[in-house]
């Protein structure tokens, strides 16, 4: 569903990420891990082509992600990181201005996932905290029911009730067939729900295996610091 082949993607002198390859088979859920400025957010902006890569090539549902760029985003369920929406316009604007740029009818969908995570659609999103801001996201994301979603820190400022009811439809989801590539901080979430998982530093791959394999939990700093994986 995804093949990344030697992406690398460089800010002048500033380093992005350096010969990344990984695949990311359809039908998984597949963790991305780093601490801040390890290159996550650079990789998934990459491969929507959000951002143009210096070197190597990535496809997406066999989409190239330079030259197919806007089929990639009409058909991705994308979550970025942070909650970057129009602050004067209601939840239901948003929600439906983001179902109308698919030309797409999400009218039950859009409902179904605002009563599961308790939206308040009549807000407009400046009188909404950064958890709700984070729904309204994850909304967006999920109503047109894509093959695959690329999720950027899904779960953070949502609380443990919020975030059992978002995992329980993603998982629903992957039952059908859906494909997952999520970036986190939350191990124990990668240990958990994803099947496959990928440890990233500085901008390069330290390891990539089944989760049951890695041990993240467990063994993530020994990853990290180089006593694993090498």
């Amino acid at each position: 569903m995804i093949r990344i082949n030697h992406l690398t993607k460089t800010y002048g002198k500033a380093r992005g990420i350096t010969d990344l390859t990984l695949h990311v088979p359809e039908g998984s859920c597949f963790g991305f891990i780093g601490p801040n400025g390890a290159g996550k957010s650079t990789t998934i902006r990459t491969l929507l082509g959000l951002l143009s890569p210096t070197a190597g090539s990535a496809k997406l549902m066999g989409l190239d992600c330079v030259r197919e760029r806007n089929a990639i985003l009409a058909q991705v369920g994308y979550m970025p990181s942070e909650a970057m929406l129009y602050p004067d316009m209601r939840v239901s604007e948003v929600i439906r201005l983001s179902a109308g740029l698919r030309k797409k009818d999400c009218k039950a969908q859009a409902a179904a996932l605002c009563e599961a995570l308790e939206l308040d659609t009549k807000k407009r999103i400046r009188e909404l905290s950064l958890g709700n801001r984070k729904k309204v996201s994850i909304v967006c994301a999920m109503q047109h029911r894509p093959q695959l979603y690329i999720l950027d820190e899904p779960t953070s400022g949502l609380d443990p009730l919020v975030q059992r009811a978002f995992w329980s439809e993603l998982d629903q989801r992957r039952k059908e067939g859906a494909t997952v590539f999520l970036s986190s901080h939350v191990l124990y979430e990668v240990q958990r729900y994803c099947d496959r998982a990928a440890i990233i530093r500085e901008g390069r791959l330290l390891v990539e295996d089944t989760t049951q394999a890695l041990d993240i939990e467990n063994k993530f700093f020994d990853y990290y610091e180089g006593r694993l994986g090498q």
